[in-house]
């Protein structure tokens, strides 16, 4: 008797696997959706994660969407993305950033939020305040280690030193 979302198209032929503790929803033997069980009746649980390609096409919606609010009803949206976005509208506007937003959010689908969280917070701490730092956060330990150049001997560049020039003479202009 509940409203459970999905990452899918409305009208999509699902089905709803109902256990003591959560819901599945699947699709052609594919678990697409995992929500909490809700024991209310005519709820609405929804899950922001589900509306993120939607919100990439218009970003304007999340600020006051359902499922934002459920987000933070949870503690699934700390005070440090609110703090991000703030930093992305001062920088961005507000439609840019309420955009960059989403596709902030939409790398937290890719790494886990938790890891997106930590990126924020890390973020937040060296006065960053655009997506290129997050993707950077949390892709910087997939990247391969960089090896350090050899150094080399340039004793043989001290023929060609030369003393500093005396500026004075441009004072006096």
């Amino acid at each position: 008797t509940n409203f459970y979302s999905t990452p899918l198209a409305p009208g999509t032929k699902v089905e709803a696997k109902a256990y003591a503790a959560y819901v599945e929803i699947w699709r052609e033997g594919r678990c697409v959706a995992r929500h909490e069980r809700c024991f209310s009746r005519q709820q609405r649980v929804l899950n922001l994660e589900h509306y993120l390609d939607a919100l990439s096409k218009k970003p304007g919606a999340l600020a006051g969407s359902k499922p934002l609010e459920q987000w933070r009803a949870q503690g699934r949206w700390p005070e440090s993305f609110d703090h991000f976005w703030e930093k992305l509208q001062q920088r961005r506007g507000r439609q840019d950033g309420t955009r960059a937003m989403v596709e902030v959010l939409l790398l937290g689908r890719q790494h886990g939020y938790e890891a997106l969280r930590q990126a924020i917070d890390q973020a937040l701490s060296l006065g960053g305040s655009d997506v290129a730092v997050i993707r950077y956060l949390l892709e910087r330990e997939q990247m391969e280690p960089r090896t350090r150049a050899a150094l080399i001997e340039v004793g043989w560049l001290d023929r060609y030193e030369r003393p500093a020039p005396n500026l004075l003479d441009y004072d006096r202009l």
